[in-house]
């Protein structure tokens, strides 16, 4: 809204400049040479003006052309103008300063807006008719100089519109990727968080099955948790999804993970009600203060690591999560007691993938391997800044 109002203040401000200049051309004897001329040369500074003053979105096609056309014109008028018997003869005779004004702002707005392609073409058009715009007035050495014053004018206007175009591409640049990070951020949380809750509502439907004649009740509180856990599957599905769909979306969920280290009470809470393999942990050393992206990127550790017991591990009865802070470091283990496959599975998995990513991201290190008592082991590192960590 501010930008609109600015935009439209400083249209405003350049017609007006616009205008006084117009007033100052007629009053210099615009009309006195050749009233239909000068009605022309009105004409075209009032077309300069209607090319350049709108806002144009970049790569606009029609603003070449359009310029094209203007600067032909105005060529074509100062041809006729200086070829005429009477150029020249009534001295400080304007030769449309306010059609200059107008063609540089055209000169600017191509440099800044137009294909590169098309641009090149309009800028030598466009400034080959200010260059020579003096022409109009005589053909002395003084407004020879006032050409090339008005050559270096344009150069001026084209090389800040190439300057705010790089300055421009190179923001867009950096927001998109920015906005690439962030949409993998949010594909690899919608396998964290999906694959998670899913993995849980399995397991609970296979207990279901089980218990069903023995304990109806028990029946009922598992159907109670895979309804939860699916709400909160979907609710997190639809934000994410929607986001990966739109990016410029301004959705309701954070653009960044909050869960931490402080919420692994919760994740093994849900994970243990779950049934099966139960998880305990084991914490060393004070966990506050430590840097956001290290606390968000060792509950994603975990979360997947735990995922993952339930997934290829179903025969573990135990998954034991040691989180350890030293000063310069923040360790996580998460270790299970089944069963280490031996057969490959059936298709690749990506949880892993985008976990070292992840870790990779805030210099960390990551390794899972068989353990040396069996079962199986994920070691994560991530190093610690005392200085952002006090």
């Amino acid at each position: 809204m501010q930008n609109t109002i600015l935009r439209r203040a400083a249209q405003l401000l350049a017609l007006f400049a616009m205008a006084v200049l117009g007033l100052f051309d007629v009053a210099q004897g615009l009309l006195s040479r050749s009233e239909p001329l000068g009605l022309a040369q009105i004409a075209l500074a009032m077309a300069a003006a209607a090319v350049w003053l709108p806002a144009h979105r970049s790569g606009s096609t029609r603003l070449p052309n359009a310029a094209l056309v203007l600067g032909g014109f105005s060529l074509l008028a100062t041809f006729v103008i200086a070829a005429s018997p009477t150029n020249g003869f009534a001295g400080g005779t304007s030769w449309g300063l306010a059609e200059s004004a107008a063609l540089l702002g055209v000169c600017y707005v191509l440099a800044r807006h137009a294909p590169a392609g098309r641009a090149a073409t309009a800028l030598l058009v466009v400034g080959a008719a200010v260059s020579f715009m003096p022409l109009r007035a005589g053909q002395t050495y003084v407004y020879v100089i006032f050409g090339l014053i008005q050559a270096l004018a344009a150069a001026a206007a084209i090389g800040l519109g190439i300057y705010l175009r790089i300055v421009e591409g190179s923001r867009q640049r950096a927001v998109d990727a920015v906005r690439a990070e962030q949409r993998a951020e949010f594909a690899r949380d919608l396998h964290d968080f999906i694959a998670h809750h899913v993995t849980g509502i399995v397991v609970q439907a296979q207990g279901a099955k089980f218990i069903a004649e023995q304990d109806p009740q028990r029946v009922l509180h598992a159907l109670d948790q895979i309804e939860r856990a699916g709400a909160e599957t979907m609710a997190s599905m639809r934000r994410m999804v929607g986001v990966l769909r739109d990016p410029d979306s301004k959705p309701d969920a954070p653009l960044a993970p909050v869960a931490g280290v402080h919420d692994l009470a919760a994740l093994l809470d849900q994970f243990n009600s779950a049934g099966g393999a139960k998880a305990r942990m084991h914490l060393d050393g004070e966990l506050d203060g430590l840097p956001v992206e290290v606390s968000t990127s060792a509950y994603r550790v975990v979360m997947e690591a735990l995922t993952n017991v339930r997934q290829h591990a179903p025969a573990a009865t135990a998954a034991d999560v040691w989180i350890r802070r030293t000063p310069e470091w923040l360790l996580v283990r998460v270790a299970n007691d089944g069963e280490v496959p031996t057969t490959p599975r059936d298709r690749p998995g990506y949880g892993l993938v985008g976990l070292t990513e992840r870790v990779r991201a805030v210099g960390g290190r990551i390794t899972a391997m068989p353990g040396i008592e069996g079962g199986w082991v994920v070691d994560a590192a991530f190093p610690i800044d005392p200085r952002t960590s006090e």
